[in-house]
C-alpha cells in the first residue's frame, strides 16, 4: 500500500539543522513524493528521530528517540506532572540519567506543556523530530490498528471520547496543538486497545443484548502500549502462556498465548477490572442501578463516583496512592484494608487468567507498583502458590530478574513497562 510523505528536502533539512530553524523551515515544505514498495523494502535501514507524546488527563509523559530497526535509543525523556493545578512540575533527563530540567513551575494546560517541551528541545539544541507518536487510550469501534493521523482518524478519535473521557479531551488538545506546533510533520496514533483487538469473541463480547455491539459496546482491554512492550522485552524467550500484570494507578491483568492478548481484567472502559488508585474496577451492575435509583445520582455523577471516588481512595477515605496508604497502615485499618483488597483483587485475575491460559508459564508485573512494590508483589504471589507461585523473598526486595524461587513451576519476572519507547517503534514502522 502507497502513502504519502514529506519529500527528500524535508529529510536532509532534518539531518542538518536543529529545531528552531526546522519549526520555519518546514513550514513552507510542500514537496510529497509517493512511497514505492522498493523504498519501503530500505526500511530496515532507516533511521528517524520519534518524539513520543503520553498524554494523561493532568499529565503528559515525552521521549525523544532514535529509532531504527529493533531498537530505539532515548535522547531525552521527562514528564510534565499536576498540569492545571496551582503548581506543576516539570523533570526531563538525558540518556545517561543526567538531570535537564527539575522545575515547579505553572503549566496550566496540555498546550503549555508542548511549549514547554518544546522549549527544552530547543535549549538543549535537538533535531527536530521526523515524526510524533501520541499514546491514544481508547480507538473506539473503528480504529483498532495504530495509524497515521489525518482529519478523518481525528473525527473518530472525537467521536471515541465517549469511552475514555478521562482521557481522550486531553490527548486531542495535544495532537491538535503538536500539528499546529510542528507543521509538515506525520504524527501517528498509538492504541492502548490495539493489542486486544483480536481476542477470541469469548473474551471481547459482553453479556447484553447483541444489538448493543453494534455500538461498540465490548471488551477492549487497555494498556496495550506496555504489553506490547513486555512481548518485545521478552522477544526470543516469550512464553507461550503469559501473564502480565499492569499495577499503577491504573491497574489490568492480561492473559497473553504466543504473544496474543486472550483476555483482559478491562471492559469497554478503564473502569473495570481490578480494583485501582481511585477506579472501582468490577462492580456488581447492581450497584449502578441502586445509585441511580435511590440515591438519585445522575451519569456524570455516577461516572465521578466510579472513576475519582472509588479504589483505594474510596476505601481507605485517605488517598490514591499505595504508598501513602503503606505508610500508615499499621495505625490505619482502612488503609490496611485498601492495600489488602487491591492485592486480593489482583491475585484473582491472575488466577482467572491462569484458567483462561490453561496453566502459566510467567507472570510479568509491571507498571509504577507492579516494578516498584516488593510488598504488594509478595501479597499477590502469596496468594498463588495454586498456580504454581513461589517468591524468592531476597530477590523480590531488589526485583532481581527472575524474583521467583527456582522450585517455582511458574516464572515470575519484574519488568519496565516501556510504553514511550513502543510508541517510538510503532511510529517509526509507519513513517
Amino acid at each position: 500500500m502507497q502513502e504519502l510523505r514529506l519529500g527528500p528536502l524535508t529529510a536532509g533539512l532534518q539531518k542538518r539543522r536543529t529545531l528552531p530553524e526546522l519549526l520555519v523551515a518546514q513550514a513552507s515544505i510542500t514537496d510529497m513524493v509517493v512511497i514505492s514498495d522498493e523504498d519501503r523494502s530500505m526500511k530496515s535501514t532507516h533511521e528517524m528521530i520519534v518524539l513520543a507524546l503520553n498524554s494523561g488527563s493532568s499529565s503528559l509523559k515525552f521521549g525523544l528517540y532514535r529509532v531504527r530497526v529493533g531498537k530505539a535509543d532515548p535522547i531525552i525523556t521527562g514528564e510534565a506532572e499536576a498540569i492545571g493545578e496551582a503548581m506543576s512540575a516539570f523533570h526531563a533527563k538525558d540518556a545517561q540519567g543526567h538531570s535537564l530540567a527539575q522545575e515547579k513551575t505553572s503549566i496550566p494546560s496540555q498546550q503549555a506543556a508542548v511549549i514547554r517541551i518544546t522549549k527544552l528541545l530547543t535549549d538543549q539544541n535537538m533535531l527536530v523530530p521526523q515524526s510524533i507518536g501520541h499514546r491514544i487510550v481508547h480507538g473506539g469501534p473503528q480504529l483498532l490498528e495504530h495509524c497515521r493521523i489525518n482529519e478523518s482518524v481525528l473525527s473518530q478519535l472525537e467521536a471515541a471520547a465517549v469511552f475514555a473521557p478521562l482521557h481522550m479531551p486531553a490527548a486531542l488538545l495535544v495532537i491538535r496543538f503538536a500539528q499546529a506546533h510542528f507543521p509538515g510533520i506525520p504524527q501517528v496514533a498509538c492504541f492502548d486497545t490495539s493489542f486486544h483487538a483480536q481476542m477470541p469473541l469469548i473474551a471481547r463480547v459482553l453479556p447484553i443484548p447483541r444489538a448493543l455491539r453494534a455500538g461498540g459496546v465490548q471488551r477492549y482491554g487497555f494498556h496495550g502500549l506496555s504489553c506490547e512492550s513486555i512481548v518485545r522485552q521478552l522477544a526470543g524467550e516469550l512464553p507461550s502462556r503469559l501473564i502480565i500484570a499492569h499495577l499503577g494507578n491504573g491497574a489490568s491483568v492480561t492473559a497473553v498465548s504466543d504473544g496474543a492478548s486472550i483476555d483482559t481484567s478491562m471492559g469497554l472502559t478503564p473502569s473495570g477490572g481490578i480494583i485501582m488508585g481511585s477506579r472501582s474496577g468490577d462492580l456488581d451492575p447492581g450497584v449502578i442501578v441502586y445509585l441511580a435509583r435511590e440515591e438519585k445520582l445522575d451519569a456524570n455523577r455516577l461516572e465521578k463516583l466510579v472513576d475519582q471516588q472509588s479504589g483505594l481512595l474510596g476505601i481507605s477515605g485517605l488517598s490514591a496512592d499505595m504508598r501513602a496508604l503503606q505508610n500508615v497502615q499499621d495505625s490505619n485499618p482502612d488503609a490496611r484494608l485498601a492495600i489488602d483488597m487491591f492485592c486480593y483483587s489482583a491475585a484473582k485475575q491472575v488466577a482467572a487468567m491462569s484458567a483462561v491460559l490453561g496453566g502459566v508459564e510467567s507472570l510479568v508485573f509491571t507498571g509504577g507498583i507492579g516494578e516498584n512494590d516488593p510488598e504488594v508483589r509478595a501479597e499477590i504471589c502469596g496468594r498463588l502458590s495454586s498456580i504454581g507461585v513461589e517468591l524468592d523473598h531476597a530477590r523480590n526486595l531488589v526485583a532481581s530478574d527472575p524474583i521467583s524461587a527456582s522450585s517455582s513451576r511458574c516464572q515470575v519476572r519484574v519488568l519496565p513497562s516501556q510504553e514511550d519507547e513502543q510508541i517510538a517503534h510503532q511510529t517509526w514502522s509507519l513513517c
